[in-house]
């Protein structure tokens, strides 16, 4: 008689989690050359289960790393090109009347899928903004009274273009806060745009599915697993309240009249969920101050709200959250355990 034995799940092993993930990010890089930062962080989101923007100019490949991220991960993809004439309908659906019966019926919208792509999220208008932010927020559409939820996970990478403002609409505040992250991607290094160019010389590669939704799931539940020391919590929650209280550091005061709004409670809570995600990503069970550090400007250069004088003498977030960053200090934790080889 044989015994059965239980699936081996990858939070038994954080080294098969760290395995599964260096093989998830090896499988993105045959397509996508350099950007080394933005997969991570395509990464951290995705173990965080938190939401993704993704801002940068055209041609630089936003759209066709998150296309990419779906075909290596076993879930269900939607698209939705955003632009100034859909309706919420075209995202979570309608109820359709049935002559023949002379009933209704719910047709369901592309957002419930596990990854939606929302391509030039700031092109489309403040209706379906909100109807987009109902669905980020509380995982879940209400059509005619009748809510339905969407799969788990469910996971919205959007992307938007800096450089254009003809026919685009401003992202409300408190969507932009749904967002984990956000993250600017820059022009490639010259040796990497040489490997962009000869890639398209060729066809692109088949890729595998390396995850399915169940590991993505084990991998998840790993990350909340991390152990995350209190100096982590604290060193993020002075970096958030710092940005609030510019004009009480002497080192900072100079800075205040450009911020209006500093980042809101959600900046620590996703500081401290990304921290968690990040260190699973580099093979531990326990978050550092680094990892904190490492994600702040991508969690928090989103939540700053600035005021007109920032934007007339084009003082940008970054620059004020490098000075936070170097202002604050950073706690040093003594890690007692040692990791098993």
């Amino acid at each position: 008689m044989t015994e059965n034995r239980p699936r081996l799940s990858v939070v038994d092993d954080r080294r098969l989690a760290k395995e599964k993930l260096e093989t998830a990010l090896f499988e993105l890089k045959r397509v996508i050359a350099g950007q080394d930062e933005m997969l991570e962080r395509v990464l951290v989101s995705l173990l965080a289960g938190g939401h993704l923007l993704i801002e940068g100019v055209p041609g630089l490949a936003k759209t066709l790393t998150i296309k990419t991220v779906a075909q290596v991960l076993d879930g269900t993809f939607q698209r939705i090109q955003f632009t100034p004439d859909l309706v919420p309908s075209d995202l979570v659906g309608t109820r359709i009347y049935r002559a023949g019966d002379g009933t209704f019926d719910t047709e369901l919208g592309p957002v419930f899928c596990n990854f939606l792509l929302a391509d030039e999220i700031n092109r489309a208008p403040a209706k379906v903004q909100s109807a987009l932010l109902e669905v980020m927020q509380e995982r879940h559409v209400t059509i005619g009274g009748e809510t339905f939820a969407v799969p788990e996970p469910f996971l919205v990478m959007a992307t938007q273009n800096p450089i254009e403002s003809e026919g685009t609409y401003p992202l409300p505040e408190a969507q932009i806060d749904r967002f984990m992250l956000k993250v600017l991607v820059d022009y490639p290094a010259v040796e990497e745009e040489i490997t962009v160019v000869e890639r398209s010389l060729v066809d692109p590669p088949d890729l595998r599915r390396v995850l399915s939704v169940d590991e993505l799931h084990d991998l998840q539940r790993a990350v909340r697993d991390v152990y995350v020391d209190p100096a982590v919590t604290r060193y993020a929650v002075a970096l958030a309240t710092t940005t609030r209280t510019l004009a009480t550091q002497p080192a900072l005061a100079e800075l205040a009249p450009y911020v209006a709004f500093g980042a809101s409670p959600r900046g620590p809570i996703n500081l401290v969920h990304g921290a968690r995600a990040l260190a699973v990503l580099r093979g531990r069970d326990y978050a550092l101050t680094q990892d904190v550090r490492h994600l702040a400007k991508d969690v928090l250069r989103h939540r700053l709200v600035l005021t007109y004088q920032a934007l007339a003498e084009e003082i940008f977030p970054d620059r004020i959250l490098d000075a936070v960053l170097e202002a604050v200090p950073m706690p040093r934790i003594d890690v007692a355990r040692e990791e098993t080889a």
